[in-house]
């Protein structure tokens, strides 16, 4: 890897996680096109260096929710239980089935650009405090393990689809960020050592880039504490509205690619 390279990643982690580590997103789902189409990373091994990203970069915002007190919690585990599994279950269909990109990019779009547009409108025009109906903790479990499996195909933070949902549902932000960050954050481990172990068995580009995983995670971590700093400082509407942007700029930035 040349220096221009991992410096380039280095700056698309940090602006990306400095962004996205207020609402509880890791920033992999915007760095996966970039390690693609900028930085020439093969697949499947965009994926695990994508979840290697998830793991450098993780502390950087774990570490300050947790100083501020607002990290663990009932939340965090129902996550966590559903990611875990999903993810082993994802790598595998990655490596043995290979899933298109184009699949991928079109339930990401499908997903993730009403969701945003209902969140957006759900914080802009509220609806009355009877109708906020947070999911079972059975629904948050497999919810979770849904978002752990496709996570483990195409190695995106499971944030950038669970915070927009338990947020819509009326979960506020302070809340789910910091267990949706912690769940991303063990799901990658458990992804990336599946991936490693995978890699002695399958043929191909399985292993993650390791200069540029780490490149990327070290803007991450330096990114995510920044951002999970500035959150206590935005209001919860500020939030609630980025977020939703997000999530309707990664479908529509998917939508883009499916349609080219």
């Amino acid at each position: 890897m040349e220096w221009s390279t991992g410096l380039l990643g280095f700056a698309a982690g940090l602006l990306i996680s400095v962004t996205t580590a207020p609402v509880g997103v890791s920033g992999a789902v915007f760095l996966l096109p970039i390690q693609v189409s900028v930085l020439g990373v093969p697949s499947p091994a965009v994926t695990p260096t994508n979840l290697l990203y998830n793991v450098v970069a993780g502390p950087g915002a774990l570490l300050r929710y947790r100083r501020a007190g607002r990290l663990g919690g009932p939340l965090t585990r129902l996550l966590v239980a559903g990611t875990v599994p999903g993810v082993v279950m994802g790598a595998v269909i990655r490596v043995f089935a290979v899933p298109g990109p184009r699949i991928f990019r079109l339930l990401v779009a499908a997903l993730l650009l009403p969701l945003g547009l209902w969140l957006w409108l759900r914080t802009v025009r509220p609806a009355s405090p009877g109708t906020h109906d947070q999911p079972s903790p059975r629904a948050t479990t497999s919810l979770a393990l849904a978002v752990g499996v496709l996570g483990g195909i195409y190695g995106i933070g499971g944030g950038s689809l669970l915070g927009p949902i338990l947020v819509g549902r009326g979960a506020p932000v302070a809340l789910v960020a910091p267990a949706a960050l912690a769940s991303t954050f063990v799901t990658s481990i458990v992804g990336a050592a599946t991936y490693a172990l995978l890699s002695l068995a399958a043929t191909g580009d399985v292993a993650p880039d390791w200069l540029l995983g780490l490149s990327c995670g070290a803007g991450g971590l330096l990114g995510g504490y920044l951002g999970a700093r500035l959150q206590p400082h935005l209001p919860e509407t500020a939030l609630r509205l980025l977020l939703g942007t997000l999530a309707t700029s990664v479908g529509a930035l998917y939508a883009g690619q499916t349609l080219r």
